[in-house]
């Protein structure tokens, strides 16, 4: 922000001792304290845009394995969206999050892989007790929901899995 001064200022800005100029008489206190309010303010409005996630970057869902279920089992995405997903594993045993249309969870079914480093998006291996991230771009308007699930020996048919509603 850039103040302008007109010659109406007059005396309120004098040299001081170093040949600087300080804020004198009524009004000089005030150039410096609007100067002061307004960079806090942009300040506080750029701290409040980037920690409401207005970046510009995917929004995020946060997923939790808890009882050898997902909570929450259902999540609503927009068509097209780009989602980050971050998992939880509350339980004391490994997990895995794979999210896509049914042939990439027929394909995880039979057992394969079992593991998943995250080089493919919507495929992550969750030790017990870690967090980690993902991301799916969902399809356009009128595409079908998508699954999301853990593949693990009997843990899909004892309900750990998951639905993504695109609305």
């Amino acid at each position: 922000m850039t103040a302008v001064l007109s010659p109406e200022a007059g005396p309120a800005l004098q040299a001081g001792p170093a040949g600087r100029r300080r804020g004198r008489g009524p009004g000089g206190g005030r150039v410096i304290l609007a100067a002061a309010v307004a960079g806090a303010v942009l300040a506080g409005g750029l701290a409040t845009l980037l920690s409401s996630g207005a970046t510009g970057g995917p929004a995020t869902i946060e997923i939790r394995a808890f009882h050898s279920r997902f909570e929450p089992d259902r999540v609503k995405v927009k068509p097209g969206e780009t989602v980050r997903f971050v998992i939880t594993n509350a339980d004391p045993i490994d997990h895995e999050f794979i999210i896509g249309p049914p042939e990439t969870h027929g394909i995880h079914e039979r057992g394969e892989p079992h593991f998943h480093t995250g080089a493919v998006p919507g495929e992550v291996t969750v030790p017990a007790g870690a967090t980690v991230e993902t991301t799916w771009t969902f399809g356009a308007s009128g595409s079908p929901d998508v699954a999301y699930g853990c593949h693990l020996a009997g843990h899909w048919d004892y309900g750990m899995h998951g639905r993504a509603l695109i609305r």
